[in-house]
């Protein structure tokens, strides 16, 4: 992957530079008004103000994105070398402290430019790394970012995991390749609350697990004692297995993938807990249409779909497969019964997803009181607009 990093001098219009002067980490190809030569992957893309020619950013040069430049650095110049980005990592580990205090050795590292470092993702399940390029920009630098990864990570191992275009992009690495210690098994067994899953870091999706609804999950295991309980979209059973570990007494776990529901089947099994657990592999709305037709309702009904919005010509079908799974999800709920709906399509913000929530469930006649709207957890910080996708809402219906 690595080649010789050039650097290049460039220039924006009032847009672009605005969008710099402001903390944005993004800078479009159609911003840019002067680049003093052609440039590469990783090159070290260094921007002047039009007015007073002095440097008000530096960033990473991707001629491959139509995010031309990640920014790494506002205001002045910066040197990305070893020591900037073993000083970003430290950052970022330092952040998630308060997280590592309780039972949980599993988290997000590295969360890309919420984290200072657009395109790169770190997560951590147990002593196992997984570092995801989602641009090749980080190719001149990944041996520093396994170095300090390692230092406070204290990993014993690091997969590297790439995203399709890094792969089409380039030979040198594999999706999924070691580079640091030995994986004596591809399936890692890690702690959320005291609670065991497991993470197919060669071939699960993104990097093997989704870290991002942790505190929800702990707080459905809050919630599930002596409860009857719906996981729609339960892909490996998250939820499923806060709840039976919380002491639920009937958990249904609802995928159309057989492969995730026994994922699933094997995460509850880790703890033990498998007496009370049923699976439903069947598409979701078919699932909830069967549900409703057996009269079966539930103490906690949990609607997490995957993202339905990958580009903002989605939206409008979003919204409406959003609105059809609440109005299927309501009747559901049992009397005195409890509603989490999410979402993870970063172009449906809280308003709009909140709004079509409340606008179904006024169409029910049903009374309901909203009790809390949650978003990212602590290893998810998000530090510009567009870095925000996760919000759910837990809503008592009567």
């Amino acid at each position: 992957m690595s080649n010789e990093i050039q650097r290049l001098a460039i220039k924006l219009s009032k847009a672009g530079e605005r969008f710099v002067r402001s903390g944005h980490p993004w800078i479009f190809e159609k911003a840019i008004t002067k680049l003093s030569k052609e440039g590469s992957a990783g090159d070290i893309a260094i921007i002047y103000g039009t007015k007073s020619n002095k440097v008000i950013g530096v960033g990473l040069y991707d001629p491959h994105s139509p995010i031309r430049i990640k920014l790494l650095h506002h205001n002045g110049g910066a040197n990305i070398n070893q020591e900037w980005i073993a000083s970003k990592i430290a950052q970022a580990y330092n952040r998630r402290l308060p997280l590592l205090e309780s039972d949980t050795n599993s988290y997000r590292l590295l969360f890309g430019e919420n984290d200072g470092m657009p395109s790169l993702i770190v997560d951590i399940y147990a002593d196992v790394a997984v570092i995801k390029l989602y641009s090749l920009i980080w190719q001149n630098h990944l041996q520093d970012i396994v170095d300090a990864v390692i230092n406070h990570s204290k990993a014993n191992t690091v997969v590297l995991r790439l995203s399709r275009n890094v792969q089409k992009l380039q030979q040198q690495y594999e999706d999924g390749q070691v580079l640091y210690g030995i994986l004596k098994d591809p399936i890692v067994i890690f702690r959320e609350h005291g609670v065991l899953f497991s993470a197919h870091v060669i071939k699960g999706h993104k990097t093997g697990y989704f870290l991002d609804h942790r505190e929800n999950r702990r707080r459905v295991g809050e919630l599930a004692d002596g409860k009857s309980v719906l996981d729609i979209f339960s892909y490996a059973g998250g939820f499923s297995v806060h709840a039976l570990a919380g002491g639920a007494k009937r958990v249904v776990s609802l995928d159309i993938s057989k492969q995730a529901l026994e994922m699933a089947k094997h995460n509850v099994s880790l703890n033990k807990l498998s007496a009370h657990h049923e699976v439903m592999p069947i598409d979701a709305f078919e699932g909830m249409q069967k549900l409703q037709e057996e009269k079966q309702v539930f103490d906690i009904v949990i609607v997490d779909p995957p993202s339905f919005a990958k580009s903002a010509a989605d939206v409008t079908a979003a919204i409406n497969s959003y609105k059809r799974l609440t109005k299927m999800a309501i009747p559901l709920v049992a009397n005195g019964g409890i509603l989490l709906s999410a979402s993870c399509s970063s172009r449906v913000d809280k308003d709009m997803f909140y709004d079509l929530v409340m606008e179904e469930l006024d169409k029910s006649n049903r009374f309901y009181k909203v009790l809390d709207r949650t978003y990212h957890d602590i290893d998810h910080p998000i530090s510009f607009a567009e870095g925000a996708y996760l919000k759910s809402i837990y809503i008592k219906l009567d």
